[in-house]
């Protein structure tokens, strides 16, 4: 078989029809790849994005979110309700339940699953959000203005309370750890988000643990129950990368693929991108996993530019971005703090609209803004640049962060 030949037999094959896959197979053809591109798809729906699953999907304002792509147009052979079961990378041969499908270059992007609360898998009103069913399911909760009891009080959880309380439900939200967003934030700037809470009528137990879930409660640790016509769970999500037991493709502890700086995999010609991977950020020093729509968008464009180039040159190194809606305000977060050495404040946090900002030296390395998107849209930029701040100005509110270098 020649070259030719086997390159037009075993393209580019991307496992995973959710954003960063998507996105992979558009780049590809955006930057003027020619060659065969073949996108998998686990679901059988249409790619769709996942932000609104948890807003205008879940309130019934949009039927669905699927993306506006004609695939047919762009000569991507999408193969919806295939799921990817392992790799041969030895045969260059994916498996699937519909066969195995061979490539030339394969992109690993099948995102992440959401974490079940042990013991309640196949338990009758125990819902997860995650995808298109998952959210058709939960209409009708919120429709019934049920009692819902929510487990996790991270971005999921508050996005899924908001509309919940939106919809007129009674809504509880249950929290392991001693405040909200423990895994993301650090206590001083959580905590005044936990006030919006109340603020927005739902009731919100902290430092607490679920025991089990019973037909109409939720009993906790400490004995007491709480009556709950569904129980919504959102303590987490984990990579999807089970399948790839076995195949040669380094995975971390935490599940992730461990991808290069070019995002390419331990596997020559084997690349990763979106949820199920991590990446190390020489801007940070650290190995980043980020589990946001924005690092779903960006990173597919540094993988088509390493295929292209037949070699992986181009590094992806970004400023992470994510934003959630929440209790009628508009939360939006840039960077990495980490590694930060100082928090500066800019407003009240009492008030509606606030900012954080971290410096590493004098440098901006993050921003947290509530209600303040200029904020996060200057912060963003002096990130970019590494722009020395002058941490008095930056407590300012009233002077713009751009304006704020020292």
């Amino acid at each position: 078989m020649s070259e030719q030949t086997e390159h037009n037999q075993r393209g580019v094959v991307i496992a995973g029809a959710g954003m960063a896959g998507v996105q992979t197979a558009v780049a590809l053809r955006e930057q003027g790849f020619t060659g065969p591109v073949t996108l998998l798809g686990a679901e059988p729906h249409q790619p769709y994005d996942r932000p609104p699953l948890s807003k205008a999907v879940l309130l019934g304002k949009a039927e669905d979110s699927a993306f506006d792509v004609d695939f047919e147009a762009l000569d991507i052979d999408l193969r919806l309700g295939t799921e990817v079961t392992g790799l041969r990378a030895a045969d260059h041969e994916l498996d699937t339940e519909a066969g195995p499908v061979p490539y030339r270059t394969l992109v690993l992007a099948t995102g992440a699953q959401p974490l079940a609360l042990p013991g309640t898998e196949g338990v009758p009103g125990v819902h997860l959000l995650r995808t298109l069913d998952d959210a058709a399911r939960l209409r009708p909760v919120l429709t019934a203005a049920a009692r819902v009891v929510v487990v996790g009080a991270g971005w999921i959880g508050a996005e899924f309370a908001t509309a919940a309380r939106e919809a007129g439900c009674a809504v509880t939200v249950v929290e392991a750890a001693d405040r909200v967003l423990a895994g993301a934030l650090p206590a001083e700037v959580t905590e005044p988000m936990a006030r919006w809470y109340g603020q927005a009528g739902a009731e919100l137990i902290t430092g607490a643990q679920v025991a089990a879930v019973e037909e109409g409660r939720v009993l906790l640790t400490d004995g007491s129950a709480l009556p709950a016509d569904a129980v919504v769970v959102g303590i987490g999500a984990r990579p999807a990368t089970g399948w790839l037991a076995g195949s040669g493709v380094e995975r971390g502890a935490d599940g992730s693929v461990t991808a290069d700086a070019h995002l390419q995999t331990s596997l020559p010609g084997v690349y990763a991108v979106g949820d199920c991977a991590s990446f190390p950020s020489g801007r940070y020093g650290a190995r980043l996993l980020v589990h946001h729509w924005d690092n779903a968008l960006q990173g597919p464009r540094t993988v088509a530019a390493n295929i292209l180039a037949g070699e992986p040159t181009a590094v992806y190194d970004p400023v992470p971005y994510f934003w959630s809606e929440q209790f009628g305000r508009f939360v939006q977060y840039a960077g990495h703090h980490g590694a930060a050495d100082t928090l500066v404040r800019r407003g009240d946090p009492d008030e509606e609209t606030w900012s954080v900002c971290w410096l590493r030296g004098a440098a901006l390395v993050a921003v947290l803004a509530v209600g303040r998107p200029r904020d996060l849209a200057q912060g963003r930029r002096l990130i970019e640049t590494g722009t020395p701040m002058d941490p008095a100005r930056v407590a300012d509110p009233g002077t713009p962060l751009k304006s704020a270098t020292a």
